[in-house]
């Protein structure tokens, strides 16, 4: 898909329509996607394990609960994760699909900037209506995200993190990778084993309204879970998370565009973080954090 073409494109959100001379291709694929995460995966722990074998562990389990005695040891971890696999990536796929890496996972950066104000406003939307909605859970006196706002300097570290790489990342794995990876999955795994299933298959990237609704279920659980840590395992939290993770869906799907989803997340974390800014005067007093 030329980025050029990018606003003039149908708001047609069951079409992965792609425009190269190859053969069609469905991308990425379970494939694609599974070595995304696996290579995330390994170079984590790879990372976590040579800093325990220094003696510098960012992060140990107590009670089945993560405690980070070095939270930004932990950031830094995660900040090298994060670049390494997306500087892999981008060198990897474009050879694998024959197109540039943000063609690849549907960036679209053209359709996220015309829609950057709408798109804002509706992360910010998101902030207020979780905030509303967490009046009615009691969450325990601390969670472990509370590890990360020690300092004043703590904080303004997982604030950009959180704010811009973290949201990238998530978006790119989740609404670029796996999002359409299990959608293809699924139309295939339905597929009619006959000639004319299989050439229109080859011929076309149209996936069914059921292979996209699946997915975002399958890939908003999965996204819930992976914050069940920073929330302390509260059902009612992950509830709120998983529909957070299915605004995000159809913000990407709609727009065909993960640029589009990421403003979105990049907004919403930047409300909580601005209202935890306001709370403590700047991360001056964060003693405040625990009244």
């Amino acid at each position: 898909m030329s980025p050029d073409r990018s606003e003039d494109a149908p708001n047609d959100y069951l079409s992965l329509e792609q425009n190269f001379d190859a053969p069609t291709r469905r991308i990425p694929n379970l494939g694609h996607a599974l070595a995304f995460v696996s290579f995330t995966g390994a170079l984590l722990i790879f990372l976590e394990l040579m800093l325990a074998a220094m003696g510098m562990a960012p992060g140990t389990v107590k009670n089945g609960v993560i405690v980070l005695p070095h939270p930004k040891l932990q950031i830094a971890t995660l900040i090298a994760t994060y670049l390494t696999t997306l500087a892999a990536a981008s060198l990897i796929f474009p050879h694998l699909w024959q197109r540039s890496f943000i063609d690849g996972i549907e960036w679209r950066w053209t359709v996220a900037r015309t829609r950057a104000g709408s798109l804002i406003g509706l992360g910010l939307l998101l902030g207020v209506a979780v905030q509303v909605l967490t009046y009615f859970i009691t969450p325990p006196k601390t969670l472990p995200v509370d590890d990360f706002l020690r300092t004043q300097s703590d904080a303004w570290l997982i604030t950009l993190f959180g704010t811009i790489l973290a949201p990238l990342f998530e978006e790119i794995c989740f609404r670029g990778f796996l999002l359409p990876a299990i959608a293809i999955a699924f139309d295939w795994l339905r597929l009619p084993r006959t000639e004319e299933a299989r050439a229109r298959w080859q011929s076309t990237t149209t996936l069914t309204p059921a292979a996209w609704i699946v997915s975002a279920l399958l890939t908003s659980a999965v996204f819930a879970m992976m914050h069940r840590q920073q929330v302390a395992h509260l059902w009612a939290a992950l509830l709120v998370l998983f529909s957070i993770s299915l605004v995000l869906t159809l913000v990407r799907v709609k727009n065909r565009s993960v640029a589009a989803s990421f403003l979105v997340h990049a907004a919403y974390n930047g409300f909580i973080f601005l209202l935890v800014l306001f709370q403590t005067g700047g991360y001056r007093h964060l003693e405040r954090m625990t009244r």
